[in-house]
């Protein structure tokens, strides 16, 4: 028998991958389809409602939301660009295809795009947030254990992808230990220093984050420091660096990006990449013996979804069924404050308009010791709620050389 439905709701993924997107989907189909909606995807995030149209029908697909990627594609598009504006494709494929709501699953670029067709079109979009730099305004409060409260942030996909930070560079500790080495661990962060700040659970001994741009006064203290535990303390020495840190920059006068590439993607970002060696050659340069470059990469945003991440995102995911009920159109369901795991249910969501929707930095201020270069323990704190079990960092056994009767 042919299913009766009253409407029709489309999910799409944009941006960069993260391990919450197919749990994300699977509980925002499974909500839009108990109220009877017909669900679509778009495949490749916008790229799915340009020309013909990509369009699959996942009704009645099994997803499985604990594993990482998008069973719907991802891609960078951006209709609204600038000299190649398609939004008449995408205004033009909404309406063949029936869909009445679309939700937005990405970050900012994504999901203003959905505000934009909102707000100009009249469009009934729902966003829902996505990222592993965890820099999305979502308005989330930490109260402090000190009685203090601080805007945070906390999107599905960075638990996940902090996570697999801390275990990385836990791992880099053994092989450090063993060769008396220092490692320069560079982490996506391109504006935010929430993902490279994560690597101090796993016992990274210096972080460096964009919000506090190294100067030429702060590289020449980070280098003493660094020469200080190495010489005094251990020579084994992990640092933590976001990919997007400001360098101090002898030709401009200025603290730049260091940039792997030029080329700008469609919402206008450069690629970035190579602060890591560029600063593990810098130390070779100060004479500190055998710095090694491990970039980080892909693996945040990959393998399998973390409890936590599993958990928000079904949170939110609930949410979404409340506001197709209420028309709640040109909003976001994100997390009220920050809990520990058996705390985050929907009854801990709220909405906020995606006009409100911008970036949110670190919190360096509460977050960050800039003359330590490493977070304060209430960042540990707000950590400790995402990865409630952090690996046991080795130990070092320190010898007294053996002699000869």
């Amino acid at each position: 028998m042919k299913r009766s439905y009253r409407g029709t709701v489309a999910i799409l993924t944009g941006g960069g991958d993260t391990c919450a997107l197919n749990r994300s989907i699977e509980t925002i189909k499974n909500v839009a389809y108990l109220l009877d909606y017909r669900v679509l995807g778009i495949y490749a995030g916008w790229k799915g409602l340009l020309g013909d149209g990509f369009i699959v029908d996942i009704s009645e697909q099994s997803i499985n939301g604990h594993i990482g990627g998008s069973i719907l594609g991802s891609s960078r598009t951006n209709p609204y660009k600038e000299g190649q504006n398609r939004v008449d494709e995408v205004l033009s494929n909404i309406k063949r295809y029936g869909i009445d709501i679309i939700v937005s699953i990405g970050g900012d670029d994504t999901n203003g795009v959905a505000q934009r067709l909102y707000k100009d079109h009249g469009i009934p979009v729902i966003g829902f947030p996505k990222t592993i730099d965890n820099d999305i305004k979502t308005q989330t409060m930490h109260h402090l254990q000190n009685g203090q409260s601080v805007e945070a942030a906390l999107c599905p996909g960075f638990p996940t992808a902090a996570r697999n930070i801390v275990q990385l560079t836990a791992s880099l500790r053994t092989t450090a230990m063993t060769h008396n080495r220092i490692f320069v661990l560079e982490i996506m962060g391109r504006d935010a220093g929430w993902l490279p700040a994560s690597s101090a659970l796993g016992g990274a001994d210096f972080i460096l984050v964009p919000e506090v741009p190294m100067t030429e006064e702060r590289i020449r203290r980070f280098y003493d420091l660094v020469r200080h535990m190495h010489d005094h303390e251990h020579n084994d020495i992990i640092i933590g660096v976001s990919e997007g840190v400001r360098w101090w920059n002898e030709k401009s006068g200025t603290c730049d990006v260091v940039m792997e590439s030029r080329e700008l993607d469609a919402f206008g970002h450069p690629r970035l990449g190579g602060v890591g060696a560029m600063i593990a050659n810098r130390l070779r340069e100060e004479g500190i013996n055998q710095p090694r470059t491990q970039v980080a990469g892909y693996i945040p945003r990959s393998g399998r979804i973390s409890e936590y991440d599993h958990q928000v995102a079904s949170a939110l995911g609930q949410m979404v069924l409340k506001m197709i009920l209420h028309e709640q159109f040109g909003h976001m369901p994100v997390l009220d404050h920050m809990a520990p795991f058996r705390e985050v249910e929907a009854y801990n969501t709220k909405t906020i308009p995606l006009a409100s929707l911008g970036n949110k930095g670190f919190p360096a201020d509460v977050y960050y010791d800039e003359s330590r270069f490493t977070v304060t323990d209430h960042y540990r704190e707000y950590l400790s709620m995402l990865i409630p079990e952090p690996p046991r960092l080795p130990q070092k056994i320190e010898y007294s050389k053996f002699l000869p009767d």
